[in-house]
């Protein structure tokens, strides 16, 4: 369950198997998704039409929440 922050689907093509470093121009980003339901939905899509290709992967990340202090 979501505390009020954000989740992204975020990824695309890696150079090498290690998955470390993305070949430039094919990073992706989609949200924000208001709950982790959403973004699995979102990230379920982007995998299913990317498994024809080894190489690429995509991750859901929860944005943290930012502490806000009165002015």
């Amino acid at each position: 369950m979501s505390n009020g922050s954000n989740f992204w689907v975020i990824g695309g093509e890696f150079g090498s198997m290690n998955f470390h470093k993305l070949v430039e121009g094919s990073a992706q980003v989609k949200g924000p998704f208001k709950t982790r339901q959403e973004a699995e939905e979102a990230w379920k899509t982007l995998s299913e039409e990317n498994r024809h290709r080894a190489g690429v992967r995509f991750s859901i990340v929860e944005e943290p929440n930012r502490a806000v202090t009165p002015a």
